[in-house]
């Protein structure tokens, strides 16, 4: 312990007192157990202060297509079927790229934000507003040839029809993700969280009453379904963006700038290596289902399949408000030149979601012969769900676990390390085990969700391995050396 001491303070020396300064104010020396409580119970404030908010956002957003899907159902199932195909193959796709591309703003702003860097955050907004419009573009063509594209993939012709009619009236929708994914990591790095769930809550009102009001009381049907979730995610982006503008970001909102623009090329690179991050997971997941579709009982595997990525997909929303909250609190405390707290804020992030997950877990074995009941009327997929929900419960833990590293890593701006990470780890590792297990050793859907687990099991050890050999000081280095380069200086020119 005391050779790391010595050793970021010799680091520390490098850098003309500037961090030497923050260091001073940092963490204060843990004694004792009562100390630690303490020490972790104001930490834990701040992190369920960003991720109470953030966990109830993704609950309104995930809503607003529930909505939808349940007064597709009331027009039939073939309109149901349209909405749930579009919903997942035509717009998740570009949505997931999206997502992914604009999470570099969890780095950048969140670090510039600590940094005291607050008139680099609206030009780092603008700079992804560039980048995801230029995606939403080209993602349309995917929109227009919707019908070709689904009975390429082997839906049938009425379905492919009826999903690429209402997916040509949903293009609005991807440039509505394009100005607001920007706009809530913007607001999200300063800790303005409670504005995002107030705009989300009152889209979700909203969109219940007009979905019902145009599609069962005017009869608009899948016409009306788009054009109310189409205005549902522009009421969104539009309410964050005249938030942003009427003053109460301060200065880190200083007006539109031709500086979004510069250095476009290197904001690019990262906001790719975060899209991969991001969308691993979600095609490693697609991935998984298409195999259990070729099992010999495929119905009912892909059935009981479904109903347990249904029931830990719910648990992911609160992962999510754990991954938004420990992203903002290691790129903030990075920011700020203070390794200590970034350091410390890990392992309360580290602690918290371990015992969510295990609480979770809990829950689902109590409930394991009775919850499957919700979906399904089949004795056979009822057994084969109860005989997966151990490891669903696993699946559980480590998912809120995995969630919570990985906005770490995010925080931390490691994506692209990360993105290889999970490249070997989902996709030559966790899917050839799942593959194997499931048709070699005859182990059936159950072998395809200890692929999964397993997967998920490496990518936590490699995390947590990245994690306890940083050093925090040098990440303070590296997070005041990239802001540097963004405001296009060097670490000469400042020291000298």
């Amino acid at each position: 312990m005391a050779g790391g001491e010595e050793e970021e303070q010799q680091l520390l020396s490098v850098y003309d007192g500037h961090v030497i300064n923050n260091y001073e104010d940092d963490i204060r020396s843990i004694n004792g157990i009562n100390d630690f409580a303490k020490e972790f119970f104001i930490e834990s404030k701040k992190l369920w202060y960003l991720a109470f908010p953030a966990i109830f956002t993704s609950f309104c957003q995930y809503g607003l297509i529930t909505i939808t899907q349940i007064f597709a159902g009331s027009l039939g199932t073939t309109q149901l079927a349209a909405v749930s195909v579009e919903n997942s193959i035509i717009s998740g796709f570009p949505f997931g790229m999206m997502f992914g591309l604009s999470s570099a703003l969890e780095t950048y702003c969140g670090q510039a934000y600590g940094a005291n860097q607050s008139e680099m955050l609206g030009t780092y907004m603008q700079r992804s507003w560039v980048i995801l419009n230029a995606m939403a573009i080209t993602a349309v063509p995917l929109f227009i040839f919707a019908t070709p594209v689904l009975k390429f993939l082997g839906q049938t012709a009425s379905l492919s029809r009826e999903a690429g009619n209402f997916a040509l009236w949903m293009i609005p929708q991807q440039f509505a993700y394009a100005s607001m994914l920007p706009s809530t990591k913007f607001l999200q790095a300063q800790s303005k969280v409670m504005s995002i769930a107030v705009i989300a809550a009152v889209a979700l009102c909203l969109h219940a009453f007009f979905s019902w009001f145009l599609i069962l009381n005017l009869g608009w049907g899948l016409v009306g379904a788009a054009m109310v979730l189409d205005g549902s995610w522009w009421f969104i982006a539009m309410a964050q963006f005249l938030y942003i503008i009427s003053g109460a970001c301060g200065e880190t909102w200083s007006g539109f700038s031709w500086k979004a623009f510069q250095n476009l090329w290197g904001f690019l690179k990262i906001s790719v290596a975060s899209a991969v991050m991001m969308c691993l997971e979600v095609w490693y997941i697609m991935a998984l289902t298409l195999f259990a579709g070729y099992l010999e009982d495929a119905e009912i595997s892909i059935d009981a399949f479904s109903i347990c990525m249904n029931i830990l997909g719910w648990a992911c929303m609160v992962a999510i408000g754990l991954n938004v909250a420990s992203s903002v609190r290691v790129s903030n405390e990075l920011g700020s030149g203070h390794p200590r707290k970034a350091r410390f804020s890990v392992l309360v992030i580290g602690v918290s979601s371990l015992l969510i997950g295990l609480f979770f877990t809990l829950i689902l074995i109590v409930s394991r012969k009775r919850y499957s009941g919700i979906f399904t009327n089949s004795s056979e997929v009822e057994k084969l769900v109860e005989e997966l929900t151990p490891l669903v419960g696993l699946s559980m833990v480590f998912t809120n676990v995995q969630y919570a590293l990985s906005g770490v890593a995010i925080g931390a701006g490691w994506q692209t390390t990360v993105a290889y990470m999970s490249t070997v780890c989902y996709f030559v590792f966790g899917i050839p085990s799942g593959a194997l297990m499931a048709y070699k050793f005859k182990m059936g859907v159950q072998g395809i969700w200890y692929g999964m687990v397993l997967g998920l099991c490496l990518q936590i050890c490699l995390l947590l391995w990245m994690i306890w050999t940083t050093n925090w000081t040098k990440e303070c280095y590296a997070a005041e050396e990239r802001l540097r380069q963004w405001r296009g200086e060097t670490l000469a020119e400042e020291t000298d």
